[in-house]
């Protein structure tokens, strides 16, 4: 696992982009993305290079069940306005939001996955340590799946919607299996709110628990966070 420690998400943003540079320089396809404020820096320089995506596909982690496309708080919507409106790829594939039918939207998820191996993919952290929508106590193993939200997620995500209640319960989210088949995983971290979920991940047990600390088992992990996530690691 090689750690990069930034001063801020800014430049920890330039970091990020390098590593998608190298990756695409180096023939990589598909690109596994995530949402939220964690990754907004990176594809802010992606959008601003000269990069071309448009020969590639990516493989979004998750999205809200219930969410149709054109909600501005869905994931498609997210993706659209930060990134894919400026850098359009091939093919882009984002879970459907608004099929119920969990079983064959999994199944059809799993399917993208499977015929298109992801070269680079890139997570944030929840301050429980979930990746993707992954919470604590998910199998290792598990493929895409229907998450129940913890209060603590959906507490998080408030932040973007008017009202908590407004605030989905359910996602659909790759499954940590999935994510562990990815040939070179980036996770950014950024804030004092994800110092103890970095130490565990990075220093602690590999455990269930802490889902984000199966990474410690992966060949080819680089972790970018700032001064304040990286404040409770003791190797630091």
């Amino acid at each position: 696992m090689k750690v990069i420690v930034v001063k801020d998400q800014n430049e920890g943003g330039k970091k990020g982009f390098e590593v998608f540079q190298n990756e695409l320089q180096s023939g990589a396809k598909v690109f596994g993305l995530a949402t939220g404020s964690t990754p907004i820096t990176t594809y802010q320089e992606i959008v601003n290079s000269d990069l071309d995506f448009s020969d590639c596909i990516s493989v979004n982690l998750d999205e809200y069940v219930g969410l149709k496309a054109d909600n501005p708080q869905s994931y498609h919507y997210f993706m659209q306005e930060h990134l894919f409106k400026f850098k359009p790829f091939k093919h882009s594939y984002v879970p459907d939001g608004t099929n119920l039918n969990a079983t064959a939207e999994t199944a059809r998820y799993n399917k993208i996955i499977e015929e298109n191996p992801i070269d680079l993919q890139l997570l944030g952290l929840g301050r429980n340590g979930h990746i993707g929508f992954n919470e604590p106590g998910t199998p290792f193993d598990a493929l895409t799946s229907k998450i129940k939200l913890t209060q603590s997620t959906i507490d998080a995500n408030s932040r973007f919607f008017e009202h908590e209640e407004n605030v989905p319960k359910e996602a659909y989210s790759m499954g940590i299996g999935s994510i562990m088949k990815s040939k070179h995983i980036l996770l950014e971290a950024y804030g004092e709110k994800k110092a103890d979920a970095i130490q565990k991940m990075i220093e602690g047990p590999v455990t269930t628990e802490v889902p984000a600390s199966v990474l410690q088992n992966h060949p080819n992990v680089t972790v970018i966070i700032d001064e304040a996530a990286a404040s409770k690691l003791s190797k630091m």
